[in-house]
This record gives structure tokens, C-alpha cells and sequence, in this order.
């Protein structure tokens, strides 16, 4: 069965075509038309279009730069070109395009009909094509991933272990010419889910890019990225590659992934010095999310004030009963020992007293809790040497904790908090202040302020803040409604304004993310 789509502004050509198609080709197509090169790119977006009759000449979007849309976004789709002007520039950069076929108007029957079949053929060969490469990739799909995780242990350690990196880069046909690594925390993740996360991203980058990536290191994974050689600003290119791979990332995982970023190079001696440069920048990340490129980034060594920092931030998250908030902590708190080079043993040491110290806060503040977890946690420190082990149980007892913290919050939860919390929710659409909240509530600015920080940990601003925004994405995704029309909805009487904040927050524009979510 084959997809065809008629593109033209006049009804009486689309429906000339369409019948010529449909009495010659019943029973093998699927028949769609558009009035505009808008509505034409739509519809490729949406349905899985194989041939497309496109009228160049048409007002608001022209057929050429609709076919120049669509060639981006679905290249394999065959374009035949439709005009009443047989001039040669018009067919030149139609094929220059992407176009498989240039005819004019008024359609000739005959000719039609064999665009149509010969468009057929192709369409079946580009199909019989993609189920070879699909045979092919399910095998390399099954090695490659280890071939790809020993290559980045060897640059990790190329300094002691000597390795020939170069039989590697063979093994999947790259060629040295400039690289560079990226090190991600992706947040949320453990031995249950990694598998699922690591297949989605490893999909999604080498679907895009020519890179190789390493396996989960607790909740962390290298990638080793190759750029092709360039005529443009080198360096720029290398800025907008990895700033374009950490919105796929935040867009498709979540807003708080981290990511370190090395220095461009172009020497297979420098991959062990590169791969570490890409770590230190991740640790240098705020927990929040966020890319750093190793040259911005203000030198940070490993200290103990810093695990302390963390392990403060474990046990105030936990006071609060934020079991998202301690789940993520967690992984920050074991990566961060690995990427400083910790010993086993002193990791072990630290995570027994803060699992201790964890014990007695949740104790205090719900003295009914039991947990006979906590009766197996030196036996199984000492029975193990995995990182992932040790960081999923004590993921595992920090949530449970949070929640049995959490349990007796709601108990005696604020109801003043809880009003604000609704009020919220409820005005998504009018611009209010904290001032306006406040009188509502009836207490005065500052306390509620101070109030809701020490309650939800975080600002009344930065809340309405996230929460408009976290709004505005579902509703981009799940409608039709204009960007004005969403930001209306949301508070924003200025789209140009809640443009700039959303992509300040996702790294993305409103249209841009809605448009890649369609696809």
C-alpha cells in the first residue's frame, strides 16, 4: 500500500490527479490532498507520506520550500514536482532538492500514470533497502553495545592499559578527525530502568549522530561523539553539536539531566585526558540540570566540605518527605564519590554512617517507623564491590523514608500552604503576584513567602514559575491551541515573554517542541 499526498491551491487539479490515481491504482493507495504547502507539511508530519505531487506555485508557503521542509524531515519521501511554468531554474532547484520528478501543467493522463508507477518501483526499492539494514542492525545491535562500553572503559583508562584505540574506531568505521566526550547523570534512573533509558538514548543519538556510547557507571554514561571535517567556524559547530544534544536529552528524559562537555580534539592520544575532562565538567553541573563545556568551568577538586554538602542536602530533603528529591540525591551522592576516585571501602564507610544518620532522622520524626532493612545494610556493604548495588539499596531506604516522613507531614500538613497550593492551580490563567496571593490567604507577603519556602523548599516565584511551564508543555503536546492562545492560559500576556522563558527552562522554543513532538 502506498501513501500519496496531492498538493496544489487548486481544488480542480487535485481532484484531476486524484482520479487518474485512483482508477489506475485502486486497491494499492491511499489517497490525501492539501490546498497549501502548510497543510501539505502537516500532513507529512502526521502520516507516513511515500509520493507527493507538489505544486510550486502557490501563495504563503511555496511548493519549493515546502519540499525543502519535508526532504529535511522525511527524505525518503518521492516528490514529483507539478507547475505550469516549463522553465529550467524551476525544475533545476526543485532537484537540487530533493525532487524525484519535474512535470508541468497541465497534466498529461500517460504521464502521470507512469510518474506514479515509476515512484512505486522506487518506493519499493528504498523499502527493500531499509528491511536489509533493519536485518543487519539487529545483529550489530546485539555486539555492538559492548564493542562500544570496552572502548569507552579503554579510554578511560588507555594511560594504563595500553590499548590500540584506533582497531576499535575501524570496528565501526570512523575516522579520527575531531572528537569530543560528554559524561550525563541521568536522573531517576537504577538496575531497573537503565536498560530501558540506555536503549532510548542510545536510539535516539546515533540516529543523529556518529557516536559510540558507554554502559551505566551508577546513574552516569560517557559517550565519545566524531565530527566530520568542516569548512565553518569549527569551534561554533562544536558548541551548537553538544548544545543541541543536551535538548534532545532534557526534551526527551527530563529537564534535570546533567551534562559535562570535554575540549574538541583531534588526537587518539588525548582520549583518556578528553574522557576525564567530560566527567569533571558533569561534576561541576548544578542538580537542577545543566550543560558545562570543560573550558567554562571554574576548577572544582573533590573535598570533603563538598560530600558534606550533599549529605546535608540528603538530610534536609528527607526532613521534608521529598522522596523524588532524596531518590535523586542519592545517585548524585554515589557518583560523585566514584567520579572523585574514592576507594571502595571508604565509599562503603560513608554510605553505612549516612544510612545511619538517615535511621535516626526518619526515627525522629515518625518514632513508629521499623525498617528491618536497615538490619542487613553492613552485611551487604561487605558483600559487595558494585557501585549500582550499593547505590540502589540506599535509594531504596531513602525512599521509604521520605515517605514514611512524608506520611506524617500530611497528617498536620499546613492548611495555609495547601490553600496557596490550590489558589495556584485553580488561577493557572490570571497574572497574579505573591502580594495578590498573600491578601487572598490573609496573612502579609513576607510571611507567606517565608512560609512557603521553608515548606515546599523552594521560592512562591520559581514555583508558579515551574509549575505554568510544566503546563504549558502538556498543553502544546495534547492541543491545538496557538502559542498566544497557550500563553494566555498560562499567565503570559506577552508571548514573546513566555517564549523566551520556556526556552530559557528547556533549552527549546514552544513551536520547535511542539513540532518535534508531533513528529
Amino acid at each position: 500500500m502506498y501513501n500519496i499526498l496531492t498538493c496544489d491551491d487548486e481544488q480542480i487539479v487535485i481532484d484531476s490527479l486524484q482520479f487518474i490515481i485512483k482508477k489506475n491504482f485502486e486497491g494499492q493507495i491511499n489517497l490525501f490532498s492539501a490546498l497549501s504547502g502548510s497543510d501539505a507539511l502537516a500532513i507529512a508530519s502526521r502520516e507516513k507520506i511515500d509520493i507527493i505531487f507538489m505544486d510550486i506555485n502557490m501563495p504563503g508557503m511555496s511548493g519549493l520550500e515546502t519540499i525543502n521542509c519535508i526532504m529535511n524531515l522525511k527524505p525518503d519521501t518521492v516528490i514529483v514536482v507539478l507547475s505550469a511554468f516549463d522553465k529550467f531554474q524551476y525544475a533545476q532547484e526543485a532537484m537540487n532538492l530533493g525532487a524525484y520528478k519535474y512535470i508541468t501543467k497541465p497534466v498529461n493522463r500517460n504521464i502521470v500514470i507512469q510518474t506514479v508507477r515509476n515512484a512505486m518501483n522506487l518506493v519499493d526499492e528504498r523499502r527493500g533497502k531499509d528491511s536489509e539494514g533493519q536485518d543487519l542492525q539487529k545483529k550489530l545491535d546485539t555486539v555492538s553495545p559492548m564493542v562500544e562500553s570496552d572502548f569507552i572503559y579503554s579510554c578511560m583508562f588507555s594511560s594504563d592499559r595500553k590499548e590500540d584505540l584506533s582497531s576499535y574506531l575501524e570496528y565501526f568505521n570512523l575516522a579520527v578527525t575531531n572528537y569530543f566526550f560528554t559524561s550525563i547523570e541521568v536522573p531517576h534512573s537504577d538496575s531497573r530502568n537503565q536498560n530501558e533509558f540506555y536503549s532510548g538514548i542510545r536510539k535516539m543519538l546515533t540516529e543523529k549522530y556518529r557516536c559510540l556510547m558507554g554502559s551505566f557507571m551508577a546513574n552516569r554514561l560517557v559517550m565519545f561523539f566524531c565530527m566530520d571535517k568542516i569548512d565553518e567556524d569549527l569551534f561554533e559547530c562544536f558548541h551548537e553539536m553538544a548544545k543541541s544534544i543536551y535538548t534532545m536529552l532534557s526534551m526527551n528524559i527530563s529537564q534535570k539531566v546533567r551534562m559535562g562537555v570535554s575540549r574538541l580534539s583531534n588526537e587518539l592520544s588525548n582520549v583518556s585526558s578528553a574522557c576525564k575532562e567530560a566527567m569533571n565538567a558533569l561534576n561541576g553541573t548544578s542538580p537542577n540540570g545543566e550543560l558545562l563545556f570543560a573550558e567554562d568551568m571554574t576548577k572544582k577538586s573533590a573535598s570533603p566540605e563538598k560530600s558534606l554538602e550533599v549529605r546535608e542536602r540528603i538530610y534536609n530533603r528527607l526532613r521534608i518527605g521529598d522522596s523524588a528529591g532524596v531518590q535523586f540525591l542519592a545517585g548524585l551522592f554515589c557518583s560523585e564519590q566514584v567520579a572523585a576516585g574514592m576507594e571502595m571501602d571508604k565509599i562503603k564507610s560513608g554510605v553505612f554512617e549516612l544510612l545511619v544518620n538517615i535511621r535516626n532522622i526518619t526515627k525522629e520524626l515518625n518514632p513508629g517507623y521499623e525498617n528491618t532493612s536497615f538490619d542487613s545494610a553492613f552485611s551487604l556493604l561487605v558483600g559487595t564491590q558494585e557501585i549500582s548495588v550499593i547505590q540502589d539499596f540506599l535509594t531504596n531506604v531513602l525512599v521509604e523514608c521520605a515517605a514514611a516522613v512524608a506520611s506524617v507531614k500530611e497528617q498536620r500538613e499546613n492548611p495555609l500552604v495547601k490553600k496557596i497550593i490550590d489558589y495556584i492551580d485553580q488561577n493557572m490563567s490570571h497574572n497574579y503576584s505573591l502580594e495578590d496571593v498573600a491578601a487572598t490567604v490573609g496573612v502579609s507577603p513576607f510571611y507567606m513567602s517565608k512560609l512557603f519556602k521553608e515548606e515546599m523548599g523552594e521560592t512562591f516565584i520559581n514555583y508558579v514559575t515551574d509549575r505554568r511551564l510544566d503546563r504549558t508543555k502538556k498543553l502544546l503536546v495534547e492541543t491545538d491551541l496557538s502559542i498566544k492562545e497557550i500563553a494566555g492560559q498560562t499567565g503570559y500576556s506577552d508571548q514573546n515573554y513566555f517564549s523566551r522563558q520556556f526556552k530559557n527552562k528547556f533549552g527549546i522554543s514552544p513551536t520547535d517542541f511542539r513540532n518535534t513532538n508531533n513528529q
